[in-house]
């Protein structure tokens, strides 16, 4: 497939590059030209555009006869507020916006990586225990602004109905070696995740047009990812609660 990769230097997009290029034409977008070498280094080809200052209309040039776009981008609650906003909510919008604007009738599918316990913050899951939620009330007192924005840009996209999406939504992430395992849906909070086995599951939902329309739930745990994402998306019950 031919597969765009917005946020591209950014440590799951390195390695999901790498998972993907030996099969497929990928292209990663960065910010910085200086950044091109380590996306060569994955198989992958530069494409150097600005998700804060460069046009929508650039972008859909970048998704023209694109089969696939990944939204792997994020201030990772970095640079304050105004950049947060910029980011993970104008960014994300920037990037919906120019799929539809993408020519034709056949739009890339997007697969977004947003963050678990993305929700209305008086929306509590039903499966949360108290050890969640606390987490959950520690995890917005720090990263307000962030948990917002990715909540407003989440709930933008799930009422897009000109194009397919998927929504990855994973835990705290670590440096851990991949184990290939994960707990996939209406998880708890903890425990984290390695960026490996993220990457491994952008890589499965690749093929995986029958998760459109579905935000999925991943921590670490004890189950093969591919079975987990298997399981998930035949019962077809969203973790966007909204």
């Amino acid at each position: 497939m031919k597969v765009t990769i917005v946020g591209g230097h950014g440590n799951v997009s390195l390695r999901l590059a790498r998972l993907l290029s030996p099969k497929n034409t990928v292209t990663s977008i960065i910010r910085n030209i200086e950044q091109g070498d380590d996306i060569k280094s994955t198989g992958s080809t530069p494409f150097v555009l600005s998700l804060e200052d460069s046009p929508a209309s650039d972008f859909a040039v970048a998704f023209q006869n694109q089969d696939v776009v990944y939204f792997s981008a994020g201030s990772g609650g970095k640079g304050g507020p105004e950049r947060t906003k910029k980011v993970d909510y104008e960014g994300a919008i920037k990037v919906f916006d120019a799929i539809e604007k993408v020519d034709g009738k056949k739009k890339p599918r997007l697969i977004l990586v947003s963050a678990i316990d993305v929700r209305d913050p008086e929306k509590i899951p039903s499966h949360y225990n108290e050890a969640d939620i606390t987490r959950a009330n520690q995890a917005r007192s720090v990263l307000a602004t962030y948990m917002k924005m990715k909540y407003e840009a989440d709930k933008n996209l799930v009422q897009r109905t000109a194009f397919k999406w998927t929504i990855l939504r994973p835990g705290t992430l670590s440096d851990e070696p991949g184990t290939g395992k994960a707990s996939i849906g209406r998880t708890h909070l903890t425990p984290s995740i390695s960026r490996d086995d993220v990457a491994k599951a952008l890589a499965l939902l690749l093929d995986r047009e029958d998760a459109a329309g579905l935000a999925i739930d991943m921590v670490g745990g004890e189950v093969s990812i591919e079975e987990g994402l298997d399981a998930f998306i035949k019962k077809g019950e969203t973790d966007f609660l909204g």
